[in-house]
């Protein structure tokens, strides 16, 4: 006979949005608050993932309250200046055009990069002290039934939860199941990512050089590393990545530069598609889409990840409310009230990245021209350069507690 049991909280995905919504709520709503995570990944071996992300000033003070941050923050590397240029691959100059520099707050630099694989192990970490159950199994169907959503898990196992939160990422098997439709589009664009070293220090800056394919990625590493997200058309990431080691350096270094000396590809290369994408609703009965299930954007503003912890912090607040007060956890208004916080905030930013990529990708003379006079304004005017870094660094608006670095 399958084995079963209910519990108040059923999470499909153990990435980082769904461990941090795991995490938060068991943190705020204590022992008596059941928490599930279910991801067939946790029955494989850790590492695979070359990736580092870009960790924003609201996003770490989430990862701080929560306990998480401290386990990483010996290995995140602050980002303590950005540039944007704007050039051709030929160009033998690349000017400056918008320097960000400075902290949102004394001491608190806007963003830190920090290595994924690091932070899954963290926030795995965390879970397990504080009690989250991790099922190593993949949630394959669910029904409702009055009060509690039934789960029924690919192991045989089923939960029967208050609520079902989707956090299994852009194919998003529960979003699907729901009825809940999505709308976007390919970009044509592929991403490159690896690892470099370089032969001088960083000094903490990141730079985004906007080529015509797509922008190209210098993210600051610990140590005399930088991660790398390399857009390109498709097709001509199709290439590069067929290329053998030394001719995909010389192709990195064309873009790269030789500000930094010497440059050595320290890690494997991926390759990933680009598009964007947002569900038409959030919610559905006893059902909350959160990260990547929900959305998908370009990373030409390093905010995915950020976002997904957006969603995080609002979901976490409006559950623990609710719970605090004896309501239903998975109650239309909770949702409702989770729906109507993050809807806005989704699609503003996605309107921007996608302004932003269709702006500057692109060989038009004339739209360069016009980006770049806009560029050198916003450089010129600190009120207005202060106000987009406190946007990039998720510190505007009605921020949840957990974004504020305040505990659930």
């Amino acid at each position: 006979m399958a084995a079963s049991r209910t519990c108040d909280l059923l999470i499909a995905g153990g990435g980082f949005a769904g461990l941090a919504l795991a995490i938060a709520l068991r943190q705020g709503l204590g022992a008596g608050f059941d928490v599930v995570v279910a991801d067939p990944g946790f029955s494989r071996p850790a590492g695979g993932d070359i990736r580092a992300s870009a960790i924003a000033a609201a996003a770490r003070r989430l990862l701080e309250a929560t306990g998480v941050w401290p386990r990483v923050a010996e290995g995140a590397q602050p980002i303590l200046d950005m540039v944007v240029t704007d050039s051709r691959l030929p160009d033998a100059v690349r000017p400056v055009f918008l320097n960000f520099g400075g902290d949102v707050a004394p001491g608190e630099p806007f963003a830190h990069m920090v290595e994924n694989q690091g932070l899954t192990q963290a926030l795995l970490a965390q879970a397990r002290e504080n009690g989250v159950v991790l099922a190593a199994t993949a949630v394959v169907d669910f029904n409702l039934g009055g009060a509690r959503l039934t789960a029924r898990c690919a192991d045989a196992t089923s939960f029967a939860a208050r609520l079902l939160v989707g956090a299994d990422g852009a194919r998003s098997r529960l979003r699907e199941m729901a009825g809940i439709e999505s709308f976007g589009w390919d970009y044509g664009q592929s991403a490159i990512v690896t690892i470099v070293g370089h032969e001088r220090d960083h000094l903490g800056r990141a730079e985004e050089h906007f080529l015509p394919a797509g922008p190209f990625a210098t993210l600051p590493l610990m140590g005399r590393r930088s991660a790398i997200v390399w857009t390109e058309e498709t097709r001509e990431a199709e290439r590069i990545m067929a290329l053998a080691q030394d001719a995909f350096a010389v192709e990195l270094e064309r873009r790269f530069g030789r500000q930094l000396g010497d440059l050595s590809v320290d890690g494997p290369r991926r390759v990933h598609g680009l598009g964007f994408s947002v569900a038409r609703h959030f919610v559905a009965d006893r059902l909350a889409l959160v990260g990547d299930a929900a959305h998908m954007i370009h990373p030409i503003a390093g905010q995915g990840l950020n976002m997904g912890l957006r969603d995080i912090a609002a979901l976490a607040e409006a559950i623990a409310d609710a719970a605090r007060l004896g309501l239903d956890c998975g109650g239309a208004d909770v949702l409702d009230r989770y729906q109507r916080w993050r809807r806005f905030d989704t699609m503003a930013m996605g309107v921007a990245t996608d302004s932003l990529n269709r702006l500057f990708s692109n060989r038009s003379d004339v739209l360069r021209l016009v980006r770049d006079i806009g560029l050198g304004v916003v450089d010129r005017l600190p009120g207005l350069k202060q106000l987009f870094m406190r946007e990039a660094a998720g510190l505007t608006g009605a921020a949840p507690k957990l974004l504020r670095g305040e505990a659930l």
